[in-house]
C-alpha cells in the first residue's frame, strides 16, 4: 500500500520566544541569531529537500522554509497559523500573573478563549482542516515526501489529536528547527482520520542542541 511521508518542522526562534512572550498570531520575524542557528545546524544535520512545503504564512515560518529547504515548492496555508492568544499576545506569563482573565485561561476548557482569541477546540478543527487539505493535495499530485513548517502548538495538537501512538500534546513538543516524521496511508486516514508517527526529525542534531533549543 502506498505511503505518504509528511514531516512536521517547527520554525526557528524569534525575539518574542527569547523573551518568553505569547506570540501566537503576532507576526514576528526570526531573531538574527535564530536565523544564524538554523543555518548552522542545517550545515551539519540531515535536512533534506522535499517535494513540497506547506507553510504557515507568518514570517518566522516562511524564513525557516527558505533556510532549510530553499529549492522546494512552497504553499502557504492560513490554517497552519499558531493559536491566537487574543489579549495575551505580546505579553509574558509574569506580566499576566495578576490578570484574572489569565488565571481563568490557565484552567480553561476546550470552548474557553482569551478575550479576542481562539479556543482550543477551534484550533483542533483548524488543524484537521489543514491536514485534510494537505493530504488531499499530496494524494492528488502523487507527492510522497512533503513537509509542514509551522508552530510548536500546531505540531503538538496535530500529532496528539491525529497521530499514533496517542500521547499528550506536551510529549510532542519539539525544539526550534526540529519536529517529527509521519507516515500516512489512504486507508488509515480515510477510515480513522489518523496517521503513524515514525520518529523525530532531523537526524544529526545531537551536537546542535544549544543552537536550536536555547529559547525552548
Amino acid at each position: 500500500m502506498k505511503g505518504y511521508r509528511l514531516t512536521f518542522i517547527r520554525h526557528g526562534y524569534t525575539q518574542g520566544n527569547l523573551d518568553g512572550k505569547y506570540i501566537g498570531s503576532t507576526d514576528l520575524p526570526l531573531a538574527s541569531d535564530g536565523a544564524d542557528a538554523l543555518y548552522s545546524v542545517a550545515e551539519r544535520a540531515d535536512y533534506r529537500s522535499f517535494q513540497k512545503l506547506y507553510i504557515s504564512p507568518l514570517k518566522r515560518c516562511l524564513q525557516t522554509a527558505y533556510i532549510l529547504s530553499p529549492n522546494s515548492p512552497m504553499v502557504e496555508l492560513e490554517e497552519l497559523r499558531e493559536m491566537d492568544f487574543g489579549k495575551f499576545e505580546g505579553k509574558t506569563p509574569g506580566e499576566l500573573k495578576d490578570d484574572p482573565d489569565y488565571k481563568k485561561f490557565l484552567n480553561a476548557g476546550p470552548d474557553d478563549a482569551p478575550h479576542g482569541g481562539e479556543t482550543s477546540r477551534q484550533l483542533v478543527v483548524r488543524c484537521y482542516k489543514a491536514l485534510t487539505l494537505i493530504i488531499a493535495d499530496m494524494m492528488e499530485e502523487g507527492l510522497t515526501d512533503c513537509a509542514v513548517i509551522t508552530h510548536g502548538g500546531i505540531i503538538m495538537n496535530m500529532l496528539a489529536c491525529f497521530g499514533l501512538p496517542k500521547r499528550r500534546p506536551i510529549e510532542y513538543a519539539c525544539g526550534f528547527g526540529e519536529g517529527f516524521e509521519t507516515l500516512i496511508t489512504a486507508s488509515m486516514w480515510q477510515r480513522s482520520g489518523v496517521f503513524e508517527i515514525i520518529g523525530k526529525y532531523p537526524n544529526g542534531t545531537e551536537n546542535a542542541e544549544e543552537d536550536l533549543e536555547r529559547a525552548d
